[in-house]
């Protein structure tokens, strides 16, 4: 170890001390004596010096520091650099803290900061605002229990935090959008945002689309009825037979159209899981295998059950989505190519119902938006096929009311895989790798 400066000058110092120690002793008949003197002394020197840092360390913020030389001198100056720096460090950060506090108390979203307890560390103006909350006897409080919202403490409980959480309070209602951050390890983050106006907005929207399907059945009803009268007089012009076809066939496509609108009002309107009745998939799958060899020009069908698990849910609905994937699937592959209906378990205790097919297939850019209302990944070719562009939208609304979710898997040129996957709370009974029931092979010719 390399020895400093104030080292080679305390032990010069202690070398002197010892020197002068051995002198006096000399004079006085004992140079043992004298120096032990001398070393007392420079010891009762150095506690001198370590009492007055420790005086002033004490308080150093309102002392003065000691005025001494050598070794003494660099560990004062050493910790008066490291104070100074600490001083520094500490305003800075002193300063951060107060400029994110005021950024945001100024947001116009509501910020809660909560600990792993979920209790309330800190929260802004507009927080308190929209939540009712108090300073200072909120703060250090479990949220829970100020807000009592079921849905709110489910949401906490789950801690997926994949969507916000809309939940309405107060009388008027206000509607607050919920969304929570994890950050910092332990440290939560919830933003709060008033949605009333966005929630009054899909509304109405609901509501329009709802009344408008409901009010342009009655017309086309009639429209429909006249045109099958027409196309039915032998008298009629054959010169008026191809555009009355046409019209006929229009009128069906928006009779459709009204119908899944009105579906997909029928689903918006409820707001809590589906109950649950048992609902036998394999028969279920038998009975869409025939409806598609039903058309006229139909792809091969193959069904590949392995499991006889049934499925608890609204059994309407669920035929509704199915029926839907295998529509789809049977409009966009071609007579050559070959549909796949298939029910499983997983090893999780999940439910799988797959529609494979050999169609065109989507690019990977549409996948996301597949279940989009009157999103159409090739609108020519949907229109081609008759297809309205609410079928998926109708699915995605089934399969969230009854806790399940779609997966899609597609390849454009091969073909794709659609998978509604069901919970294990959805699935009644069953076993893995069961034989196809007799029933269903003779229904598969």
């Amino acid at each position: 170890m390399r020895l400093t400066q104030a080292v080679w000058f305390l032990l010069a110092r202690l070398g002197i001390a010892v020197l002068l120690g051995a002198v006096i002793g000399a004079v006085l008949g004992s140079v043992l004596g004298g120096i032990a003197l001398a070393l007392a002394a420079a010891l009762a020197w150095q506690l001198m010096n370590l009492f007055w840092l420790d005086y002033w360390l004490r308080d150093r913020g309102n002392r003065a520091p000691p005025d001494v030389s050598g070794i003494w001198g660099d560990v004062v100056s050493r910790v008066v650099r490291l104070h100074r720096r600490k001083r520094y460090h500490k305003q800075r950060l002193l300063e951060l803290f107060r400029e994110l506090r005021r950024s945001t108390a100024a947001m116009p979203d509501g910020v809660v900061i909560l600990n792993a307890q979920w209790e309330i560390a800190w929260f802004n103006r507009t927080a308190g605002r929209l939540l009712g909350l108090h300073r200072r006897v909120d703060s250090g409080m479990p949220l829970t229990n100020l807000i009592r919202e079921p849905a709110l403490g489910r949401y906490l409980h789950e801690a997926t935090f994949g969507d916000p959480l809309v939940m309405a309070r107060g009388d008027p209602p206000v509607h607050l959008s919920i969304q929570v951050v994890p950050y910092g390890g332990e440290q939560r983050l919830m933003l709060v945002r008033d949605v009333s106006r966005q929630v009054a907005l899909e509304s109405m929207r609901k509501d329009f689309v709802a009344n408008a399907s409901h009010e342009l059945r009655s017309p086309l009803t009639v429209v429909t009825g006249y045109l099958e009268t027409l196309l039915q007089d032998e008298q009629l012009d054959p010169c008026l037979q191809g555009p009355l076809g046409e019209m006929q066939r229009q009128t069906q496509r928006m009779n459709a159209i009204v119908s899944d609108l009105l579906d997909l009002s029928r689903l918006d309107a409820v707001d809590k899981e589906a109950e649950g009745e048992p609902v036998d998939v394999v028969a279920l799958c038998a009975s869409l295998r025939k409806d598609v060899l039903a058309r006229a020009s139909h792809p091969q069908v193959e069904v590949e059950v392995a499991s006889d698990a049934q499925l608890l849910g609204d059994e309407a609905q669920i035929q509704s989505a199915f029926s839907n994937l295998v529509d789809n699937a049977a409009k966009y592959t071609p007579a050559s190519g070959r549909i796949r209906l298939s029910w499983r378990l997983d090893e999780d205790g999940s439910a799988r119902f797959t529609v494979e097919d050999t169609g065109p297939g989507v690019a990977a850019e549409h996948l996301p938006r597949l279940t989009e209302r009157f999103y159409r990944v090739d609108a020519g070719r949907s229109r081609e096929a008759g297809g309205s562009g609410l079928g998926l939208a109708i699915v995605k609304h089934v399969l969230q009311h009854h806790g399940a979710e779609l997966e899609v898997v597609s390849t454009p040129g091969i073909g794709s895989a659609f998978s509604c996957v069901f919970p294990p709370r959805r699935v009644l009974g069953g076993t893995r790798g069961v034989s196809i029931p007799p029933a269903i092979r003779s229904a598969q010719g």
